[in-house]
């Protein structure tokens, strides 16, 4: 970022942070950092893509992804660069998840995710270290093969996400699209982010609901049925393991 504004961002009109994944989750606990870089007429905001991770519980009832998340903030040591208002009173684990930072972030954050999300499902819900029977092996890989237990697991994920960002999207200034698609990063592929074919929500692409939500023509929170209502979806379908 000193590199960046040394050639010129500082004189930005408008800035974006944005990312996916990893990236996504980075957008959102570095977002008021990010904003700070600028003048107070400068227009910023914050675009968090498929980084809505959730403290959840697996399908052996153990924590994936909360372990994973541990380590990851021993080895780096980001205790000290997350943010005070959540350390004060959760330990950094559990600050390095967006469920427990997100209605604290100052700057305009707008938050789309997958209500399925591919990843969560394969890395953090039914991982083979939590499923070493094999029992959701055919279902991680492809949402068509999960039976109806598997998918009523999964219906009480998305209950998980949308429990999340109910405090988060009563402010006026944050933008909401979740569709309940087996995806991970919509942003970064153009067949997603906007083509004649691109997911909808109330016939609003990904893309036009971002615009949207920058520019301030409206406020944005788009929030989907559940699965199998959406046709225009572009899921992921993994190959056999």
């Amino acid at each position: 970022m000193d590199d960046l504004m040394s050639k010129g961002m500082r004189h930005a009109h408008q800035a974006l942070l944005s990312g996916c994944s990893a990236g996504g989750l980075a957008s959102i606990l570095h977002c008021d950092e990010f904003r700070d870089f600028f003048p107070r007429t400068t227009r910023v905001k914050c675009l968090s893509d498929a980084g809505l991770f959730l403290d959840a519980v697996d399908v052996s009832g153990g924590h994936t992804l909360r372990n994973l998340y541990s380590g990851v903030v021993g080895l780096q040591g980001v205790q000290n660069n997350l943010p005070r208002i959540c350390t004060n009173h959760l330990d950094p684990t559990s600050c390095f998840f967006p469920q427990n930072i997100i209605r604290q972030v100052r700057t305009p954050l707008f938050i789309l995710n997958a209500a399925y999300d591919s990843w969560q499902i394969q890395s953090s819900l039914a991982p083979p270290s939590a499923d070493p029977h094999g029992h959701w092996h055919d279902c991680r890989l492809n949402h068509a093969k999960c039976s109806a237990s598997q998918i009523r697991f999964l219906q009480g994920f998305r209950n998980q996400v949308l429990k999340a960002v109910r405090g988060f999207s009563m402010s006026k200034q944050n933008g909401l699209f979740i569709n309940s698609c087996f995806a991970h990063c919509q942003t970064e592929r153009q067949d997603t982010w906007f083509a004649d074919d691109s997911p909808v929500v109330g016939n609003k692409a990904i893309a036009i609901a971002v615009g949207d939500w920058y520019f301030d023509r409206s406020g944005i929170k788009i929030v989907d049925c559940p699965y199998p209502c959406d046709k225009t979806c572009h899921n992921l379908v993994f190959q056999r393991a």
